[in-house]
């Protein structure tokens, strides 16, 4: 995972894990890290002891790696999918890009024909265009021809006709359907895909949180003793200025 550089005007610090300079905005106790992550951390880096330090780039790339870690102990080897997940974190991009980039594939000429049959002949133009031709054949060999026209009743060559659409047209549908099953199995993995990667998240955030609260609660305890301090001084001078 990248970091950036710091300033030349920029106070720094020294990982205790990578022993690259940091930002010290970047820097992040070993103290306020969860036990699993630092043990984890620990179990690649031993020397990384409860009183080092690491940058928060470092902090979030271990993150990804105990994700991967926790994953594949839980289901042996982590499939494509989870790999997939697992890229989109440690790189910050989004799994609805590996949607738009799948739905952008050329599809190929009889696939475009599939769905184009398959979405004309399941609409009410199609039966609605089909009966006013089968009505209208039947008129002119019954009616205007009075049955001596090129198919009489029982209208051979019409069934014939009938039959070679059906023929056709059934086995272009099993295509287009096949196709519609294929786009359905590919959203439900996108959806496995984002839930994972939200839960893995949510995860990630609870660290963060966890991380921030212990700050906050070391901060305000070091604020605590200074006031402390304060008061005492205080205290002092008064009891001084009083035995005057």
């Amino acid at each position: 995972m990248k970091h950036s550089a710091p300033k030349e005007s920029e106070e720094t610090f020294m990982s205790d894990m990578s022993k690259e300079i940091f930002p010290l905005t970047q820097k992040v106790e070993a103290r306020s890290i969860s036990d699993n992550i630092l043990g984890f951390i620990q179990i690649a880096h031993p020397d990384f002891t409860d009183n080092s330090n690491m940058s928060l780039s470092e902090l979030s790339a271990c993150r990804v790696q105990f994700i991967a870690y926790k994953l594949k102990g839980q289901m042996g080897e982590l499939s494509s999918l989870e790999k997939m997940v697992i890229d989109t974190i440690s790189n910050e991009t989004q799994i609805s890009n590996l949607a738009i980039t799948q739905d952008n594939t050329p599809l190929t000429v009889g696939q475009r024909m599939a769905d184009k049959v398959a979405s004309f002949g399941g609409s009410w133009t199609f039966i609605s265009s089909f009966g006013f031709f089968l009505f209208v054949w039947i008129v002119i060999n019954a009616t205007l021809l009075m049955n001596k026209g090129f198919d009489p009743y029982p209208y051979i060559l019409l069934n014939l006709i009938l039959s070679c659409i059906a023929a056709l047209q059934a086995p272009i549908i099993m295509m287009s359907q096949n196709r519609q099953e294929e786009k359905d199995r590919e959203r439900s993995k996108m959806d496995y895909m984002i839930n994972l990667k939200s839960e893995l998240e949510i995860r990630t955030l609870h660290e963060k949180i966890d991380h921030l609260i212990i700050h906050q609660q070391r901060d305000l305890f070091e604020i605590q003793q200074v006031q402390i301090e304060m008061m005492k001084d205080i205290m002092v001078s008064i009891n001084s200025s009083n035995k005057q």
